[in-house]
Formats: structure tokens, sequence, C-alpha cells
């Protein structure tokens, strides 16, 4: 039987929204479908990670923290060990990520982000149509303070990307199982580091020329930060820029003037040696780039690194006691006979290592 053919007219609303439902996708970045119920959040973390865990003093549901860097495709699981400190626990190659080196700035221009991000739990999505997925929290108080917009950024499976950060499914597996597990192990959110490179002096001098370079100088400030310490730097947002490491008894307005800051001074001081250490190298390199004899810098001080930032000085250290000098010519002090009470106390300080009180 035949049916009489739909006229054009009435085809052009569906028309219309299958076009519009395609639109949107693109302009969204990596969009989930949240109806899959067919999930692999549960899988275990693999044996030879936990074996891993083991040997590096991890426990197996110990807080993580990720490192991206765009340009050797690599993507680092670091993670803390009973110190306190975190060591890299595995790296992984990613299969596709989208646009080039450089931030991202606004929905549907395809970039990957760069910068600083937490993931929650409500962040995770057992139920992507990209097999499992992660949201990295784009845009974060810095990208909304430069007006940067985007939506659905991720980490996720299946090897492709539309602003994503695309891993093959079984990587997926192990990346979502170890944040599984921190969070079952009490971790709020787990820092992700994005940046264009390894943030070496040898990659800055040869991007100087990029119009990103200032941008990733700031980035490179939080890389340093967490190479030193070997712990995820704590960020904030002020004047419309990163900043790592200090803290305020007031808020950090990401648009607003900065609150007067503090720095712990070790932290600090180690920070500075840092930055004059990376200055010389920075020099070196650019002067054989550029074909000349390299500048001699002065050195870094506490102001040139962190300007308007407090150095908390440490506590200071009690006093030594003076020894007690006895005058050999004065009376010996006459020690009185102790009493039946006193007599046996002593007699259960030697015995016990406790004084009983009499009844």
């Amino acid at each position: 039987m035949k049916f009489p053919a739909i006229p054009t007219a009435l085809k052009r609303p569906a028309m219309l929204l299958a076009s519009l439902a395609v639109t949107g996708l693109v302009l969204s970045g990596c969009q989930d479908n949240l109806a899959g119920l067919d999930t692999k959040a549960s899988v275990p973390v693999p044996q030879k990670l936990v074996r891993q865990m083991k040997a590096k003093n991890m426990a197996t549901n110990a807080p993580i923290m990720v490192r991206i860097f765009k340009q050797e495709n690599t993507l680092e699981i670091w993670k803390k060990t009973r110190n306190g400190r975190y060591a890299m626990l595995a790296d992984y190659e990613i299969c596709k990520w989208s646009g080039k080196l450089g931030p991202k700035f606004k929905e549907g221009d395809r970039q990957a982000p760069e910068g600083f991000y937490n993931v929650t739990p409500a962040l995770m999505n057992p139920r992507s149509q990209y097999h499992l997925a992660f949201n990295m929290g784009f845009p974060n108080a810095y990208d909304r303070s430069h007006g940067r917009t985007g939506t659905h950024l991720m980490v996720h499976g299946a090897c492709s990307s539309a602003g994503c950060y695309a891993m093959t499914d079984q990587q997926v597996e192990v990346i979502y199982a170890l944040a599984r597990d921190a969070f079952k192990g009490g971790q709020k959110g787990f820092q992700i580091q994005a940046f264009p490179f390894r943030m070496t002096e040898e990659n800055m001098v040869a991007n100087r020329d990029n119009q990103h370079f200032a941008y990733w100088q700031m980035l490179k400030k939080g890389h340093d930060h967490f190479e030193i310490t070997k712990v995820p730097p704590k960020v904030d947002v002020c004047e419309k820029r990163y900043e790592f490491n200090t803290d305020s008894a007031a808020r950090y307005p990401s648009s607003g003037a900065c609150p007067i800051r503090k720095m712990p001074r070790s932290t600090a001081l180690a920070f500075v040696q840092n930055q004059s250490k990376n200055a010389e190298a920075f020099e070196e390199l650019l002067a054989k780039a550029e074909k000349r004899k390299p500048v001699a810098l002065s050195p870094l001080t506490l102001e040139d690194v962190l300007p308007g930032v407090t150095v908390e000085q440490p506590a200071p250290k009690p006093a030594p006691v003076e020894p007690t000098t006895i005058d050999p010519t004065e009376p010996a002090e006459t020690v009185p006979v102790a009493t039946s009470t006193t007599q046996a106390a002593a007699s259960d300080i030697q015995t016990t290592g406790s004084v009983k009180t009499a009844e």
C-alpha cells in the first residue's frame, strides 16, 4: 500500500528541529547523553596499579590529581602518599584533543581548556554516551572573570573530541575508577592542571612569541608551586588572575582587587629560589636562541616574585634555659626524711611507673 507523500511545508519543522539539534551538539562541545543505563562505573582499579600504590606508599582510596600536557598528548595521574606529598602513579597518551595550543575562549571554538580546574563528585558522569566521563568544571572563576564561555568540557572515552580531552575506553575506565575511589576515601574534589606543553624553560623560550605567552607564564607559576612542594597548590582568582598558595581572611574577588594575602615563609623562600633559577635558565636559552651573550640578572627578591604578599615569619624559638651553678662553699640543703606515704609512692614509681594516691 502506497502512502501519500508528506508535503514539504510539513517537513520543514522536523527538518528545522533536526538542524537545531545538530547545531546544539556542535556548539555545546562534548555533550553527554544522560539517558544511558549501561555503565562501566564500577570497574575496579587494575591489580597492577594497586601493587604500584603499595610500592609507592599510597592508600588505594588516597586523593588524586590530574595533569594534562597538550603538546605531548599526555595525561598524568598523581596520588597522595602517606607522607602527604603526591607521586605520579600512571600516565596515558591522550587519544584526541581538539583545537590548538592555547586556552578556550567561547562556546563553539572547539578549544580544549587550559588552566586549573576542580572536579567534584557531581561532575562525574557514569552515563555518558562517551563510555565514561567527568566534566572539568569549565568555566572556572578565572574564565568567568574574562567572559569565557563553554559547556560540557570533559575528559571522556570514545576517542572523539569537540573541545574535550578524549581517551580510549579502557583508559577512561581506569581514570574514572581512581577518581571514584578517591571520592570514597573522602576527597571533596580533585584538581586538574591543563597545560599547553611541559612547562620547561626550553618550551617557554620556544613559544615566547606566541600570543598566549603571558597567560602561560601565569600557569607556569602554579606548575612550579606543585613541582616544589609536590602538593596541589591552593588556587584562587583575584584581579582577573590566578593566585597560588596564598591565604587571606577576606574573600578573593575574581575581578576585584586582591585582598591582603600571606604565605608561609618556607613556601615563599623556596618559590623565590625556584623562580630565580628558572629566570637564569630562561636567559641562557634565550641568549643562545638569539645568538648573543646572556645578560647577568640581579637576584630576585620576595617583592619581585610575590608582590603584595606578606611572608609569615616562623614562631620564635623559646630561649634556652641557663644551667644552675652550684657553689661548693654553700652548705648542702637538708632533705627531709620521707614519710611512710611518700616512701610507698616512690616504691610505686620504681615498680609500676605511676604514683598511687593515698586513700
